[in-house]
């Protein structure tokens, strides 16, 4: 509606009082002013003429009003780029920020701002936030470097440089966004894939749907360059080659050519297991996403498991993009969904684009066994008061009728039938699409002819008016006494019919003309005489070429000759096609596949290559561990003495260990003179470290060693020394000194089948979490799996065999030579599940069988239980990102011992002291990378509560709380 003088003089009142808001001393009445401002924003409304008034409160201490001071120049500051530019010192200042809001914040509003001049100081802020503690503000830097790269093209190789040290980023919130920036910066430099292809194959399950979707049509792209095509024809798919190694290695085809085996490779079949799981997501783009990879990376026979996920989203409200994806399936493997076709049936509430959809892809799946049902279905969908539908069916049954020969002669009698339909929207289309289905076989239906001849005097629409004179014209030779009456009809009404039906009219006098010139050449004279001087410069030119052609004259010359294979020249049979035909050329799931053009920016998905190319590019090196003997000094206000590590080497011999301790027993007295009088010299000296190979004997310690990282420091220090295991240095964070690993809260006594004894023809195995320290790696989750032997003879040689994803890492347990009748074993197993909770997949094996097995673990699995102070509790909770709910509590939980009980069966976490009744905190971090999990929860009135959940991990926190419901809402 457009805009009234009252409606600015509103507008401008209301900004009179956001400014005054603003400039108050108050930071409640901006931060008023602030939420005003974002909703006005957020409703659509121009809110850039209060940039000046907003701007001034950048630097403001109050935390809550900086963020929506931030999320207001994000939207502002490309527009108003003058004034944005007086408050990037201050923009700078925030990037040092304790907050992680904060400083994602300014580096988002840095990037905002379009201005050439600052280039240098976007690549300054964008290199030092890609190496920043905080996953999130890593994230933010990846966005910024798509920004940074559309102002200033020419710092693409700054930028690969960042993108490659972002690749490298273990953390789930950064992958997909720097895959993003990837495909935007550089999607030609496959070599930076390579070592990371595995572990973004591995994080993808715990990505953020946006990044799932980025990452899976980035490795469709990378897949089809690295690996070479299933499609072979002329190949055995023989991934596991038993076959081969139990038969022979070839097997040969009827001509006794011989025929070679497909060996998928083992990184080819990593992105397709690790991707199907997905096809269970809520969010529709994802499910679409791993169906196009399906499509364009499976073997054929693997295609058909996207068919139920893809039905499924039929239900979805994008359906219109959901229904095209389905044709572009069906268009090239119609099977796939034909036991789904009645999930297509047309609804009376689907929208007009819906019915028309729906009716291709019905005719897409029509064949010789299902053909009666869909025309019935087609029947009932003519009598649609919906007249473009109802069109659309008739259409439709002249597309099955094309392709189905078998009932084309059925198709044409209920077609004939519709002409006498009072609807003129039926009738023309019937006709049109009987002319289409009579070009095929004219020679049998010269009685359909007669009757639309005969019905011509009713029909007024001009298509179909027209259509029939094409008719008469075609095949006047086998109407010859029918087709003269129609052009005579045609003469008496010829100046008020449309310019379509005078064009045919015309097309039938020449015709007829040349067939049958007795009883038509005046009629033929009149009417070339009527469109000769008619309104329409087509029909006029028209009459001029035909008058030249049929009549012969001196001025005509040698191209009357061929009047009649001009004018009666036999026509090939319409060919009824889809609007879907050729977008195979686009990958599925792209904009150009569903334009039908190549759109900006679109990746042609290359052909497979010939010969797969290195695989060895994808191998990353493994860090061997290396023994260094630390000295770590580390103290701060909340650690008031000084803390050596402990880690012993479990290969030493029990002999070692004591001469070792009673080396170091002497040496920590001289270590700690040595601190005393160092401590007492220079207060600014914060740590002491020193390194060397494996010895039995451990060096002291010097001043010039240094090179890690000093928490704080304290004049309080106590001393003591010992070995520690590491694998590279690397700084300490607040974090894991403050927490102190504990022993399990509580250990479930449930156990989870593993192979059954049918399936295991007699072994029987089920695992359980002991919920203790592996002894193999401290970054494993340790697993107990008992094996049963339920048969009548001993079982020999149990194993673990072949083992996957390839991500993940496994110890496995020794070879039990012989279980023996009615016998039972536990045995231990390590698997670093890389804080995912995807499934570990493996083969128990015996002596003569191979069984196919699987460890789920649950979230609260991964976990290692921890203490720390509450207060130290609260800092680290101010650091992390979150997850929150509020729940109704059953009421046998609202104490605090049923409340440890229920979160330490779900999670195993330590219990944190609280100084209050209704709070109850506990705390941990994951086996694999050492990240912080902080739990609390909240107790409030009439049993409800909140739970909180504080991770370096963005996607365990969801999958965690939901556990958490679960467990305190069940009585």
């Amino acid at each position: 509606s457009p805009v009234t003088c009252s409606d600015l003089f509103l507008l401008s009142t209301r900004n009179d009082d956001l400014k005054e808001m603003l400039e108050s001393n108050k930071d409640s009445l901006k931060l008023d002013a602030m939420k005003r401002i974002i909703a006005l924003i957020a409703t659509g409304k121009n809110a850039s003429e209060l940039f000046p008034a907003v701007v001034k409160n950048v630097a403001s201490k109050n935390i809550e009003l900086k963020k929506l001071v931030y999320v207001y120049l994000v939207r502002y500051a490309e527009e108003q780029q003058d004034l944005a530019l007086l408050s990037i010192s201050t923009f700078q200042r925030a990037l040092k920020d304790p907050n992680q809001l904060i400083r994602a914040s300014a580096l988002r509003v840095l990037s905002s701002i379009r201005v050439p001049i600052i280039v240098p100081i976007m690549m300054l802020a964008i290199k030092e936030a890609a190496s920043d503690m905080s996953p999130y503000v890593r994230k933010t830097s990846a966005h910024a470097i798509q920004k940074l790269y559309s102002l200033d093209p020419d710092q693409k190789e700054h930028l690969i440089e960042v993108i490659d040290k972002l690749l490298k980023d273990k953390s789930t919130l950064v992958a997909g966004s720097v895959v993003m920036a990837f495909e935007e910066v550089c999607p030609d430099r496959i070599d930076l894939i390579h070592k990371n292809y595995r572990k973004l194959c591995n994080l993808l399950v715990d990505v953020e749907e946006w990044g799932q979707v980025v990452i899976i049509t980035m490795l469709t792209r990378y897949a089809r360059t690295q690996f070479t095509s299933p499609w072979k024809e002329d190949g055995l798919f023989d991934e596991n080659s038993e076959t081969a190694f139990y038969e022979s290695d070839e097997k040969k085809t009827k001509n006794g050519d011989e025929k070679k085996s497909y060996m998928m490779d083992p990184d080819h079949r990593l992105l397709l297991r690790n991707t199907k799981p997905l096809l269970q997501s809520r969010n529709t783009a994802v499910v679409v996403s791993v169906a196009q990879l399906y499509w364009h990376l499976a073997p054929k026979h693997e295609v058909g498991v996207i068919t139920k996920s893809l039905v499924r989203l039929l239900r979805s409200h994008s359906l219109f993009y959901i229904m095209k994806y389905h044709y572009g399936f069906m268009f090239s493997r119609q099977g796939m969904f034909e036991p789904y076709m009645k999930s297509f049936y047309v609804r009376s509430t689907d929208a007009t684009h819906i019915k028309s959809l729906k009716l291709e892809i019905l005719t897409s799946l029509a064949n010789e066994a299902n053909i009666s049902t869909i025309l019935r279905e087609f029947q009932t969908y003519v009598k649609s008061q919906d007249k473009q539908f109802a069109a659309g069916t008739i259409q439709a049954i002249g597309r099955c009728a094309t392709n189905i020969s078998e009932v084309t002669d059925t198709c044409l009698q209920g077609l004939v039938l519709l002409l006498s339909n009072r609807d003129e929207t039926v009738v023309a289309e019937s006709v049109v699409v009987i002319k289409k289905l009579l070009q095929t076989q004219p020679t049998q239906h010269s009685d359909i002819i007669k009757h639309m001849a005969k019905l011509f005097d009713n029909i007024a629409v001009p298509m179909a008016r027209a259509s029939i004179l094409w008719l008469m014209g075609e095949y006047c030779e086998r109407v010859p006494q029918i087709a003269p009456d129609v052009l005579r009809k045609m003469a008496k009404s010829f100046t008020s019919e449309e310019d379509i039906v005078k064009l045919q009219t015309v097309n039938l006098a020449a015709k007829l003309y040349l067939t049958n010139s007795k009883q038509t050449k005046l009629l033929t004279q009149y009417i070339l005489n009527l469109g000769k001087y008619d309104q329409n410069y087509d029909i006029r030119d028209r009459t001029r070429f035909i008058r030249q052609l049929i009549v012969p004259n001196e001025k005509s010359g040698a191209l009357g000759k061929y009047a009649r294979r001009i004018l009666l020249a036999p026509k090939p049979a319409p060919v009824l096609e889809s609007t879907y035909k050729d977008r195979d050329r686009y990958q599925l799931g792209t904009l150009s596949h569903t334009i039908n053009t190549k759109a900006s920016g679109y990746l042609e998905l290359s052909d497979w290559p010939a010969v797969a190319p290195d695989q060895s590019v994808r191998n990353v090196e493994v860090i061997e561990p290396v023994m260094i003997h630390l000295y770590f000094y580390y103290p701060c206000p909340l650690i008031t003495q000084m803390k050596l590590c402990v880690l012993e080497s479990s290969s030493e011999a029990e002999s070692d260990e004591e001469k070792s301790s009673s080396q170091s027993s002497e040496e920590s007295d001289k270590s700690s003179s040595q601190s005393e009088k160092s401590s007492s010299e220079s207060d600014s000296e914060q740590k002491k470290t020193t390194k060397k190979p494996p010895q039995k004997k451990t060096v002291k310690p010097t001043a010039k060693d240094s090179g890690y990282t000093v928490l704080s420091q304290s004049k309080c220090l106590s001393r003591s020394l010992f070995s520690l295991c590491i694998l590279t240095p690397c700084p300490l964070s607040c974090a894991a000194a403050l927490l102190q690993v504990s022993g399990p809260a509580f250990v479930p006594e449930k156990r989870h089948d593993l192979l059954h004894r049918m399936t295991g023809k007699g072994l029987s195995a089920q695992y359980q979490f002991p919920r203790q320290p592996c002894l193999y790696q401290p970054t494993m989750v340790s697993v107990q799996i008992s094996l049963t032997n339920t048969t009548d003879h001993p079982l020999e040689q149990i194993h673990i065999g072949d083992r996957g994803p390839t991500g993940l890492d496994m110890h496995c347990f020794n070879t039990v030579e012989c279980l023996l009748p009615e016998a039972s074993v536990t045995v231990s197993l390590g698997v670093d599940f890389n804080d995912s909770t995807q499934a570990a997949n493996f083969q128990l094996c015996t002596k003569e069988d191979q069984f196919s097995v699987s460890i789920q673990p649950a979230v609260g699995e991964l976990f290692l239980p921890a203490t720390m102070t509450e207060q130290d509790f609260r800092k680290e909770q101010g650091k992390l990102s979150y997850s929150s709910a509020t729940i109704t509590m059953a009421a046998e939980n609202t104490t605090r011992q049923p409340i440890s009980r229920q979160v330490a069966t779900v999670a195993n976490l330590g219990v944190v002291p609280s100084g209050q009744d209704n709070i109850h905190r506990f705390a941990g971090k994951t086996a694999s990378s050492g990240a912080v999990v902080l739990v609390t929860v909240e107790l409030r009135e009439s049993s409800a509560a909140l739970i909180t959940i504080n991770t370096e991990k963005s996607v365990m926190g969801p999958m965690l709380l939901r556990d958490l419901k679960r467990a305190l809402t069940r009585a």
